[in-house]
């Protein structure tokens, strides 16, 4: 039995036939390729990107796994089409240090409100009123996150390459913490399970991570774990992170957006609105990380994932769809 997208898709290329001839789909021979980094937890909102193409009549090709330096220059070279993983502003250095919007094409937010900052285990928190992160400062509060004895508090920190890396470094020195807190680096995925491991021993833990993610439906903030705020706001790309209630994490709010080769966003007039008007709420995407996290992280499993998101949200869907074919026109 087809499934009520396919029937959709079929309706609507019966519906273009037309006194013997069949009217072309916007990306009728036209090929499109992704990108988004190794993270798996990338790839729903990709696929949905992917998924709206394919309803438009563009060539989808299998999507490309790269580091994210490397996937704005292969789009900027035109050698990958897009990435749906633009964190915004978090990657602006790497965005402006490929060609910024000489070379890229930016149009609409696709996933807001992503939040990232540093935590702590609520019992440790709570037993010495620790708050922020200028608190490591006291030798006493740092040996209670000094894992290997050597004076320091152990960060859980950010993968290098990432953007989160030129953060924490920068803030490191910022706040005068750079004798003070050592900035553990390795494979994310990893380092965080080992966290995760530690905490359930009982263990004090300081951990880097962000939303959407899978770590905070296992350590909830407020419940298992509290966000540490900064004494103020240093940011490598000059911004305030204060947010309206006063607080201050140290991270903008960011978004995911996405960005395309310019030249052929300004030939793809179909796919360029599409990828304006696209819009995917972060909680859904921490839905569907979780699912990965409790291992349901093939390529196949996620492509369920997203037919299963698009099943759900077919209205939403189908109305990207139409904006995108209009503009065509």
């Amino acid at each position: 039995m087809l499934s009520k997208r396919t029937q959709h898709t079929l309706l609507f290329t019966s519906l273009l036939s037309v006194s013997g001839f069949a009217m072309a789909q916007p990306g009728s021979g036209v090929s499109v390729q992704a990108v988004h980094s190794p993270i798996a937890e990338e790839a729903f909102q990709t696929v949905i990107v992917n998924e709206a193409l394919k309803a438009l009549g563009y060539d989808v090709k299998p999507i490309q796994e790269v580091d994210y330096s490397a996937g704005y220059t292969a789009i900027a070279n035109g050698d990958a089409t897009y990435t749906a993983v633009n964190w915004f502003p978090l990657h602006n250095t790497m965005y402006e240090n490929a060609g910024s919007d000489d070379a890229f094409y930016r149009a609409g937010h696709y996933v807001e409100g992503a939040a990232q900052g540093y935590l702590i285990d609520k019992k440790t928190a709570d037993a010495h009123n620790i708050t922020n992160i200028a608190d490591f400062a006291k030798p006493e509060i740092r040996a209670l996150f000094d894992n290997n004895g050597d004076g320091k508090a152990d960060l859980t920190g950010c993968q290098a390459g990432w953007g989160c890396e030129g953060v924490i470094e920068h803030h490191l020195d910022a706040y005068d913490l750079r004798d003070k807190i050592n900035h553990n680096q390795g494979s994310y995925a990893a380092i965080i399970s080992d966290t995760i491991t530690r905490y359930e021993q009982g263990e004090p833990i300081f951990y880097y991570t962000w939303t959407p993610y899978w770590v905070s439906g296992i350590l909830v903030p407020g419940t298992d774990v509290v966000w540490l705020e900064v004494p103020f706001s240093a940011n490598p790309n000059d911004t305030d992170t204060e947010l309206p209630n006063g607080r201050n994490y140290g991270f903008d709010i960011n978004s995911m957006r996405i960005v395309a080769n310019k030249a052929w966003a300004e030939a793809n007039p179909a796919a360029a609105k599409l990828f304006e008007v696209m819009s995917l709420p972060v909680n859904d995407v921490s839905a569907q990380n979780m699912l990965v996290r409790n291992g349901e992280d093939s390529p196949a499993q996620i492509e369920r994932h997203a037919q299963s998101w698009i099943a759900a949200h077919q209205s939403t869907f189908d109305a990207w769809v139409d904006a995108a074919r209009a503009a065509a026109n």
